[in-house]
């Protein structure tokens, strides 16, 4: 497990760093069709909001790596594939409710 655990903390470490990216304004690493609704003075707000969804994710990654680092055993591998799922889901729902709310919806 500690294997995926690395993989896991590498993982996280990059959407922390694109998380950073897009919170100090870089909305270019977002994809433009995601974007086209977006007027030029709700970018900023924009690239905020979509920000805190990577970020959550960041966070359950790595809760998700130290869960892993407890054991191989049947337990700990569903807490650590449940927290992974749950951090997923979350980033998800919070890029959903951006989007429909900063770009009318997905595309």
């Amino acid at each position: 497990m500690v294997i995926y655990s690395v993989i896991l903390f590498a993982v996280a470490a990059l959407f922390l760093g694109f998380a950073i990216a897009i919170y100090q304004g870089n909305t270019n690493l977002i994809h433009d069709y995601h974007q086209t609704h977006v007027k030029e003075e709700d970018r900023k707000a924009y690239g905020r909001a979509f920000s805190k969804g990577l970020f959550v994710l960041a966070g359950f990654l790595t809760i998700s790596g130290v869960i892993a680092l407890l054991g191989e055993t049947l337990p700990v591998v569903l807490a650590s594939a449940g927290v992974s799922l749950a951090g997923i889901v979350t980033a998800l729902l919070i890029a959903a409710k951006v989007q429909k709310e900063f770009n009318g919806g997905f595309f």
